[in-house]
């Protein structure tokens, strides 16, 4: 992978409309929240009801749409026939996997941060109590970790199965699975990329009340060390076999 990759990775993505892509998901994770924080009654806003809305809209928001948005970034190169022009100038189908992943992952960190920043907004005007800031942080650093490695893995598939309805069915049971792994005990939610969503989660309604939770940031860590160990290994593979 080289600077000129991911440049060249950046100029496809504008002409993809991944933009877009990016905004729905912004409004996606943003409107859940609401929705959530609405059911729970005006006069219940709090930094906490906000974090624990926020937990449960993420999973259900985002998979489908990091499945669609690694999906339109690679399909692109099987339909123009673009691995055989980027291996000829010396990008390797692994290497211009890893340009995406970067290129990619730089749009969909601005989105989640931009979700995070939006209904923080809403806490700042009208949940009255100091930010959680400490917290706040950490689970959106969370979300973004949880987020980039569904990405990694959506890029591989993507790149090795040409019919793109795989994946973006699979993106389908993601998010089917993240928004019920919030019941499911712990070491369940270890088991899948998408239960570290309900692992990731700073509130959560228990006994009729809005409870703060520690995410369990170890975990968190430990998934975004082994993705990134494994997509590096695997694209290396793919430019070692392109050889």
């Amino acid at each position: 992978m080289t600077a000129r990759a991911v440049r060249n990775e950046f100029a496809k993505l504008r002409h993809l409309h991944v933009g877009a892509l990016a905004g729905l998901l912004v409004l996606g994770v943003v409107g859940l929240t609401s929705v959530g924080v609405a059911a729970g009654g005006v006069d219940d806003l709090s930094w906490a009801t906000l974090l624990a809305s926020a937990s449960l809209a993420v999973p259900l928001a985002s998979p489908l749409l990091i499945a669609v948005l690694a999906s339109r970034s690679v399909d692109v190169e099987h339909q123009d026939g673009g691995w055989l022009p980027a291996a000829t100038a010396g990008t390797g189908r692994g290497g211009l996997c890893r340009a995406k992943l970067v290129a990619t992952g730089a749009v969909l960190a601005a989105a989640t941060l931009a979700a995070s920043l939006a209904i923080a907004g809403v806490g700042l005007l009208g949940a009255g109590a100091p930010a959680p800031v400490g917290l706040w942080a950490g689970y959106t650093a969370s979300v973004l970790v949880i987020d980039l490695a569904l990405l990694a893995l959506h890029v591989l598939l993507a790149a090795r199965v040409e019919n793109q309805l795989v994946g973006l069915g699979v993106g389908i049971v993601g998010t089917v699975f993240g928004a019920i792994a919030i019941g499911f005990p712990a070491w369940l939610g270890h088991l899948t990329p998408w239960g570290y969503y309900a692992l990731a989660a700073a509130a959560d309604y228990r006994g009729g009340q809005v409870v703060t939770l520690t995410p369990a940031y170890a975990s968190v860590a430990a998934l975004g060390v082994v993705t990134a160990a494994a997509f590096w290994f695997v694209t290396h593979r793919l430019d070692r076999q392109e050889a």
